[in-house]
């Protein structure tokens, strides 16, 4: 895969996708606290694996790698508060529990290589 541009990444259309279904999930919810947080932790990450390549250096692009991770830890742990109190229903909070956690570890094996490959 020719990778000369962050959008050409497999994580950041991942995190795209993830932050599409957060958009969707939450676009009826009445708890306007709640959704904004969701919708800003699922934009970090599409944005952070942006902005980490476009920096000048791997190290850089790491860390935004690694905050992008952290991004996901958020949206599913936002993602099981809105089940309990029902905000979303306990299928689709556990579909997108499952998705964050599928990119965070992919997040982990792309960072892992970086480190490898780029030291």
């Amino acid at each position: 895969m020719n990778n000369d541009t962050f959008e050409n990444l497999e994580v950041w259309g991942e995190a795209i996708e993830l932050a599409a279904k957060v958009y969707k999930l939450m676009r009826e919810c009445r708890d306007f606290g709640m959704r904004d947080q969701m919708q800003r932790a699922a934009i970090s990450i599409s944005s952070n694996i942006a902005e980490g390549y476009e920096r000048d250096s791997n190290a850089e692009f790491i860390r935004f790698l690694i905050i992008a991770k952290g991004s996901c830890g958020e949206v599913r742990s936002q993602a099981c508060l809105a089940r309990r109190v029902e905000l979303i229903p306990p299928a689709q909070a556990d579909e997108l529990i499952a998705d964050a956690k599928q990119l965070s570890r992919r997040l982990a094996r792309f960072i892992a290589v970086r480190r490898e490959k780029f030291g």
